[in-house]
Parts: structure tokens; C-alpha cells; sequence
């Protein structure tokens, strides 16, 4: 009986050569995905746009789902990059941070909404790779974690913390499969998300009452 062949880890680059490589992958999978989605893009065309090899390609992102966990793992760095810029724990505006976080998400959905094909690929690879782990998406998902656990404004963070984020994070999802799917507009979908971040994380971060 032929033996399963089991799924190959992605390599990391190391070298400034291969970093450049893997940012053009990155950049023309973002591209594609932004004008033909998930399903129609293909890694061919991916391996052309960024002048790679078709094997170099597969070195680092053997799957599509692995490359767009990487295209959002790469956004969601630049996320992190510039609340770091910013300074984390900073509550503006009503001073809750509870609204922190919510500015944090709105911000990051608005920017995905704005490539809707590409925000369905991430999304789809997201939810594919939950159920395959591995590294790019260990990664994604402990970064996107520290970034919003940096503007609740946690340094020390806690078990129930990242419970916390974790529902957040989850409930922020849904909001833009919403949005996707045409449900409710970009509107509705912000003002929703800062009522889900102030309904969560209001009690435990800025003791307010539910709602409030």
C-alpha cells in the first residue's frame, strides 16, 4: 500500500536574496488575488508576476492557502509596524480601550475592503488553514493576537486575555464575511464592530456596563 506523502513545511527565507523573493511573491499574490480571487488565480501566474521560479514559489508557499495566510500574515506586520510607530496602548477619542481595538479593526477592515476578491482569498485561506496549523499561520494568528492585546493595552497578557482577543478577533471576522457577502455595507459593519469590542472588552478593560 502506497505510503501518504505528508505536508511538506513551508521554508523560511533567511538571506536578503531570498526575503526579496519572498516579498515579490507576496506582492504579485496580493495583486492577483486582488483581480481574480482565490479559486481563479493560479500559482503559475503568481511564479511570473514575481519573477521567480514555479519551484521557488512552492518552497515557500507549497498551497495557495499558504499563500494568502502569508499575504494577510504580511498585513497584518504592517499593522503592527505602525502601531508600534504609533505607540501601543493608545486609547483616543472616548479613552476606552475598548474603542482602541475597535479603531484597530476598522482600520484593518476598511484597508481589506477596499480588495474585496483579495480580502475573500485571505479570509478562505484563513479559515482552510486553521485546520492544517502550521507555521504561516501560527505566526499570522500570534501576531494579529499582539497587536490588538498592544492597543487594549495588555503588556503582560493573561490567559483570559487572550480569550478575549480571540473572540474578538472571531467576531470581527464574521463581520467582514458579512460585508463580503453583502449582508450589511461598510457602514453598518463599522459601527458593529465597535459595539462588539465595547460589549467584550468593555466590562473587563474599561469597566463600563454592557453597552454603555
Amino acid at each position: 500500500m502506497p505510503r501518504i506523502a505528508e505536508a511538506r513545511q513551508p521554508a523560511e527565507p533567511t538571506s536578503a536574496e531570498q526575503k526579496d523573493r519572498y516579498r515579490r511573491i507576496l506582492r504579485a499574490a496580493s495583486k492577483l488575488g486582488a483581480e481574480h480571487g482565490l479559486e481563479r488565480m493560479q500559482m503559475n501566474d503568481v511564479a511570473k508576476e514575481a519573477g521567480v521560479a514555479i519551484a521557488t514559489l512552492y518552497r515557500y508557499f507549497p498551497s495557495k492557502t499558504d499563500l494568502f495566510v502569508g499575504v494577510l500574515h504580511s498585513q497584518i506586520q504592517r499593522l503592527s509596524a505602525a502601531g508600534a510607530g504609533a505607540g501601543s496602548a493608545a486609547p483616543v477619542g472616548s479613552g476606552r480601550r475598548a474603542d482602541a481595538v475597535a479603531d484597530v479593526l476598522i482600520g484593518a477592515g476598511q484597508r481589506m475592503l477596499e480588495r474585496p476578491q483579495l480580502a475573500t482569498a485571505m479570509l478562505q485561506a484563513n479559515n482552510a488553514a486553521q485546520l492544517q496549523g502550521g507555521r504561516e499561520y501560527t505566526e499570522a494568528n500570534a501576531a494579529f493576537h499582539r497587536v490588538l492585546l498592544a492597543a487594549l493595552g495588555v503588556p503582560e497578557p493573561e490567559d483570559e486575555d487572550y480569550r478575549m482577543v480571540r473572540i474578538t478577533e472571531q467576531t470581527w471576522y464574521g463581520v467582514l464575511v458579512s460585508v463580503l457577502n453583502g449582508v450589511i455595507t461598510a457602514e453598518q459593519a463599522d459601527a458593529d464592530i465597535r459595539l462588539a469590542t465595547r460589549l467584550l472588552l468593555g466590562p473587563r478593560y474599561d469597566g463600563t456596563g454592557a453597552a454603555s
